[in-house]
């Protein structure tokens, strides 16, 4: 039996049922493992081939070798480790580099790559702090719709289903919380948004699992 058909036959009576979150469940916390990241420390080595320059005054990165010759499996699970950081530049080189290494990746290859990214995505949610989760989710949308409208899409849904049970808990918890923004943005909001799309491009197994973790989810 594959992976993922034996989450055709995730149960919801397997969950624990869980009362009111307690006070300190919204609070931000700490980046695990503590101290620098990975993606922190290769920056401070120099490992990262990217320096920051200016155009028309506005701070952008500047590849210090052919982004296209770059090794994906390598540095796009360290550009997604990088998306906790606050610290200027390290921040700034995480956000401008996950995207455009996405912008070159193909569903299959991201596909293959997601049980790397897994640890990154729920370290970030996990921070509760609103910012790096609002960036977060936002690249999971980024993600699930890579190969869209060709015969690759859905493939990075599809390969996510598997662990939601890592990455859907703290939606479950904010889902609700439509006070807290990022900016104008309503994260409660965004959650749903992109409780959407992991169904409509997780595939047949999807709804299930969404449903497993977050019981007042409904169908599309």
């Amino acid at each position: 039996m594959s992976q993922q058909q034996a989450f055709r036959f995730t149960s919801m009576s397997t969950r624990k049922d869980v009362g009111p979150p307690s006070a300190g469940a919204y609070r931000e916390r700490p980046i695990r493992p503590a101290g620098p990241t990975t993606f922190g420390r290769c920056c401070q080595r120099g490992d990262i081939p990217v320096v920051m320059e200016h155009n028309r005054g506005l701070p952008r990165i500047k590849w210090l070798k052919d982004i296209k010759t770059l090794d994906r499996r390598h540095f796009l699970p360290l550009f997604f480790d990088g998306m906790v950081e606050t610290a200027h530049p390290y921040s700034l080189f995480a956000h401008q580099g996950v995207m455009q290494l996405l912008a070159l990746v193909g569903p299959t290859e991201l596909a293959e790559l997601v049980p790397e990214l897994i640890r990154p995505i729920k370290n970030a949610l996990e921070t509760r702090n609103h910012a790096i989760m609002y960036d977060m989710i936002k690249l999971v949308q980024v993600m699930v719709k890579i190969g869209e409208g060709t015969v690759g899409e859905g493939e990075v849904g599809r390969a996510l289903v598997p662990y939601y049970h890592n990455i859907l808990p703290v939606f479950r918890l904010y889902r609700n919380k439509h006070t807290v923004k990022h900016g104008q943005q309503n994260i409660a909001h965004l959650i749903w948004e992109t409780l959407e799309m992991l169904q409509k491009f997780g595939g047949e197994n999807a709804f299930i699992n969404i449903k497993s973790q977050i019981p007042d989810y409904t169908c599309l």
